[in-house]
């Protein structure tokens, strides 16, 4: 079966741009297992729009953000964060359809292995990637340095 691409009737698939931003953060903010830090605010989502454009999108219906999800490349890998649906829309394909779409993009892109981060103690999350294919590496451990905070605005 070939992967859908085409939104859910009624909704939207659209590049994120960082007038999606602050409603974006509210979605993500609402979301279980998501874990959001100082480099999830306007400015530096801005620059990461600039090295990665149009790969990170949203998903509106009725003017509103429904889902969202981060995704760029470092030239080799791609690099999936912060899907997010929200909750009265979930089970209608619309984060295996932002997913999707996101894979084509680094696909065309020349990226051919894309990896994300699932909180370990988020089970519907790790539920949710492994039925769709994806795999844990069980002898890799994210290691992170936060150089300053940031506001959100």
């Amino acid at each position: 079966m070939a992967p859908r691409n085409t939104a859910p009737a009624g909704t939207q698939i659209l590049p994120m741009t960082v007038s999606h931003v602050p409603d974006v953060i509210r979605l993500w903010e609402a979301t279980e297992g998501l874990i959001l830090t100082p480099s999830d605010n306007v400015a530096d989502l801005g620059r990461y729009f600039e090295h990665n454009p149009g790969l990170s999108l949203v998903a509106v219906r009725d003017e509103l953000i429904v889902g969202a999800v981060l995704c760029g490349h470092d030239g080799r890998r791609g690099y999936l964060h912060h899907l997010a649906v929200a909750a009265e829309m979930r089970n209608r394909g619309i984060g295996r359809t932002l997913v999707r779409n996101c894979l084509e993009r680094l696909r065309q892109a020349g990226i051919r292995q894309c990896n994300l981060f699932v909180v370990d103690a988020h089970e519907e999350g790790r539920t949710f990637w492994s039925r769709d294919g994806w795999h844990e590496w069980p002898d890799i451990r994210l290691m992170s340095k936060v150089f300053g905070a940031v506001e959100r605005t």
